[in-house]
């Protein structure tokens, strides 16, 4: 599952951090300078009392701690987005299945989409949309409550073969009333990239950005099939 900690929260906290230990730094400096001074200019005779400057040394230390330890804590957000980008690196050259209603079609290679449907549906159909929302294939389907697949192959209610593209499917489910039932629809495809929007880790399937938390499973390709020539009986 992907982390809450964004690689733009990260720096930005980084950054605060900075921020605030190169301020402290400089108060620090600020107060030592005064001290010396209150310290050289002091009546020998009547020394002023040291509590508050012990209490402000004590104040001073408590927030050098506190900023130690946000330092070590941005040590290890670092860490944890590192070894994140490093798992979604891994992912790539590998077959995905993920929650979404868009599926990428690569003009050859079947689309596997399964689907759910909360409650007893009576009639289902998918229908596929392609980028201009124009409808290219509308199906009837199984209409059992347990999870099914519907394998597209690019083939569009014209007889045609669909174009490579970004898809949109939709389940629409209805009961014996007539009434919609809510569904869900996971789909397949390669992996071939990785890369970040606004701070969160994305995978590449096609044309579509998926985020890494939206992965059901990712798996090794199938190994092509490959005929072997037939044996020289020659005498």
């Amino acid at each position: 599952m992907a982390s809450d900690v964004t690689i733009n929260t990260a720096i930005n906290q980084q950054q605060k951090t900075l921020n605030s230990s190169s301020a402290l730094a400089g108060d620090f400096d600020q107060f030592l300078q005064l001290l010396t001074v209150q310290l050289q200019n002091q009546d020998p005779l009547s020394p002023m009392e040291t509590s508050e400057f012990t209490n402000q040394l004590v104040m001073f230390s408590g927030v050098e701690q506190q900023i130690n330890m946000n330092q070590k804590l941005d040590s290890l957000v670092q860490l944890t987005l590192g070894n994140t980008f490093s798992t979604a690196l891994g992912y790539v050259g590998l077959d995905a299945s993920y929650l979404s209603s868009e599926a990428y079609f690569d003009g050859s290679a079947p689309v596997t989409i399964d689907y759910t449907v909360d409650g007893d549906a009576a009639d289902t159909t998918i229908n596929i949309f392609d980028e201009r929302g124009d409808l290219v294939l509308s199906q009837k389907v199984s209409d059992d409550e347990t999870v099914e697949n519907f394998v597209w192959d690019g083939t569009t209610d014209g007889g045609g073969t669909a174009p490579e593209g970004t898809y949109t499917i939709r389940v629409d489910a209805l009961d014996a009333q007539q009434n919609a039932l809510d569904t869900s629809t996971v789909v397949d495809g390669r992996i071939h990239g990785i890369e970040t929007q606004n701070g969160q880790i994305f995978v590449l399937v096609g044309e579509r950005a998926v985020p890494v938390g939206s992965l059901i499973n990712v798996s090794e390709p199938d190994a092509p099939q490959t005929t072997q020539p037939p044996a020289n009986t020659g005498a």
